[in-house]
């Protein structure tokens, strides 16, 4: 099965965030770059389904600049057999669709693997609209993925109040949750493999964004907590009602 896996970096979990000094991009000196965490499981279990099934290709697409090279190449030591990178900054969801459904397009996949958010922007856009430009069935937010007969796979999603399971024939577009697997660490091997698998770089196809940012700002700082003790309802109530005024 070919599998295509797409793949965004995002600031380490750790990095303290600040900005330009016009506010207007995110200020990149000392941010050390992750694999999504979304996109890791769903590189992971591009691996699974391919071990399982006997073989294929898994390529890895990243729509962004040179700076997410070496991210590329640890997806590329996790397994991946190529990765490509279309070359243009990332600004909004649907630019970032349409370049991939453009390459996906272009080439041959029975299966694309997507992580269901960013952990950045905390969009959650992508997916949906990669599988609007393709016209292919979308399965949102799956905690399990195995092959079925036919030529489809059996997939297990969230839903409101529960889990849902499902029958999609391929090609499909499946994003993937938290529960799907465990992320794999690459080895020496794989490491060592990494530096000679093809990184293709490709110019983008799109006609670019139609969101451009006009300000970011942090979240205001947190205020002091007030603690009150149990014999203390009623000053409780109090400072809900005239301070906090939620009452």
């Amino acid at each position: 099965m070919n599998i295509l896996v797409c793949l965004s970096q995002v600031p380490d979990t750790t990095t303290k965030i600040s900005f330009t000094s016009d506010n207007k991009e995110l200020n990149k000196a000392g941010v050390q770059y992750i694999i999504n965490p979304y996109d890791e499981l769903a590189l992971t279990k591009a691996l699974e389904l391919n071990e399982a099934s006997g073989g294929g290709s898994i390529t890895v697409v990243h729509v962004g600049g040179a700076d997410a090279e070496p991210v590329l190449r640890k997806a590329l030591a996790i397994g991946a057999d190529q990765a490509v990178r279309i070359d243009t900054a990332p600004m909004d969801a649907r630019q970032v669709a349409a370049e991939i459904a453009h390459f996906v397009s272009s080439a041959s996949f029975d299966l694309v693997l997507a992580g269901r958010e960013s952990i950045d922007y905390n969009g959650g856009l992508v997916g949906g609209m990669l599988a609007e430009y393709l016209d292919w069935p979308l399965v949102n937010v799956a905690t399990s993925i195995e092959g079925g007969a036919g030529g489809s796979m059996i997939v297990c999603r969230d839903m409101d109040g529960g889990r849902e399971k499902l029958e999609v024939y391929l090609p499909a577009v499946i994003t993937c949750q938290k529960e799907l697997t465990e992320p794999r660490i690459p080895n020496m091997r794989g490491i060592m493999a990494a530096r000679t698998k093809p990184l293709q770089v490709l110019a983008p196809q799109g006609k670019g964004a139609d969101m451009h940012v006009l300000e970011h700002a942090l979240p205001p700082s947190r205020q002091a907590c007030r603690f009150f003790e149990v014999h203390q309802m009623d000053e409780l109530v109090e400072a809900l009602h005239q301070q906090a005024k939620v009452l």
